[in-house]
């Protein structure tokens, strides 16, 4: 019967998900406008879609028109990588005594970059349409996430009253686990698509690279793929380096595409080891070999939506997995040692100046902060 209703209503799943992360993401301001300005709970999240919607018509005044621009341009540059790509191919090479002609790839090649071509322009009109289609769910996901953020301690206090008693403090430590992982991914990637997109915009203007603000863009999208996000963005920038070039920089093609490869591995490094541990945190540290079998198994699963939230998903499942395990074998399901990893000291750029030290009896009670 719930196979059936699921396959039934699978068309609703999805908005409803996307309703729960809105809910997620602006529960936190909801809190301190209900606390800074004594506010009711639904005038509180009234203000916050407000400031919400306020926030993305200056940050899209600001974006959209040279982001325009710059895809204006994206044909003229498509055609000359399809002249330096005939230009290459072009060439005789000799191996060995023997004469390669590659001059006879120029038309297959040709004729899949244009494939290609027309493949995204018209996934990028059916996209258009299907935003402009989507309308009456764009309400209905604001419309939900509204009640879920107004109702929300009257939901988890009824959430709670289902679980017998003398599981309900496994219960809550478990809930304010997964908590602790779904925030740090929700919240925490957002920041952190921002400060990245930022980096790459500073970064591909003084290197000319081409589309600057698309490139940079696409660089905090690439943020929500982990361990899977800076090789494809990598591949495409390096073929707009090497068929393109710099737009200010006298280098040769190969030499730039080189210098873009080398500066992005840097960035790498300090993402994963600086950016990341910081501002998200190791709540949703998983082996780069399990998350990406996470994203395709997502993927074939929920598309888009299924690789977004892989990560979490299998965090949330391991914690699951653990708490199960340690009961099956009379085993402590909550040890000190095996809380939930907290992320390091904040940089003193990123402190608000109003946290405070962990108090030792909340870590003897292996508590979250």
């Amino acid at each position: 019967m719930g196979v059936y209703l699921l396959f039934r209503f699978s068309a609703v799943l999805p908005p409803l998900i996307l309703a729960v992360i809105l809910a997620y993401i602006l529960s936190p301001l909801v809190n301190r406008l209900q606390a800074a300005l004594h506010l009711p709970r639904g005038v509180a999240v009234l203000s916050a879609y407000l400031l919400v919607l306020a926030a993305l018509a200056v940050l899209g005044w600001l974006i959209i028109p040279p982001f325009i621009e710059q895809l204006s341009g994206l044909g003229g540059d498509i055609q000359r990588m399809a002249l330096n790509i005939e230009t290459v191919l072009s060439r005789r090479l000799v191996i060995g005594g023997w004469q390669i002609r590659p001059e006879t790839l120029i038309e297959p090649l040709r004729q899949a970059l244009q494939a290609l071509v027309e493949q995204v322009m018209a996934n990028t009109v059916n996209f258009l349409a299907g935003i402009l289609s989507s309308f009456v769910w764009v309400i209905f996901i604001a419309v939900v996430a509204f009640y879920l953020i107004k109702d929300s301690q009257k939901f988890a206090c009824w959430l709670e009253s289902l679980v017998p008693p003398i599981y309900r403090s496994d219960f809550q430590f478990l809930k304010e686990e997964i908590n602790t992982i779904w925030g740090a991914f929700f919240r925490g990637q957002l920041a952190l698509a921002g400060v990245v997109a930022l980096i790459f915009a500073v970064v591909s203007f003084g290197l000319g690279l081409p589309f600057p603000l698309a490139m940079a863009i696409f660089a905090g999208l690439m943020e929500f793929l982990p361990s899977l996000g800076h090789g494809i963005w990598l591949f495409v920038a390096s073929l707009l380096a090497f068929f393109v070039g710099s737009t200010w920089l006298p280098l040769p093609n190969w030499i730039f595409m080189l210098l873009v490869i080398g500066l992005h591995l840097i960035f790498e490094q300090f993402d994963l080891n600086y950016l990341i541990p910081r501002i998200i945190g190791r709540s949703v540290h998983l082996p780069p070999v399990v998350v990406i079998l996470g994203i395709v198994s997502g993927a074939l699963l929920a598309g888009v939506l299924g690789i977004f939230l892989a990560a979490p998903t299998i965090a949330s499942l391991r914690v699951l997995g653990r708490y199960i395990y340690a009961n099956l074998f009379d085993l402590d399901p909550f040890p000190i040692a095996s809380s939930s990893p907290l992320p390091p000291p904040n940089p003193r750029w990123w402190q608000t100046g109003k946290e405070q030290p962990q108090s030792s009896d909340s870590s003897k009670r292996g508590e979250l902060p």
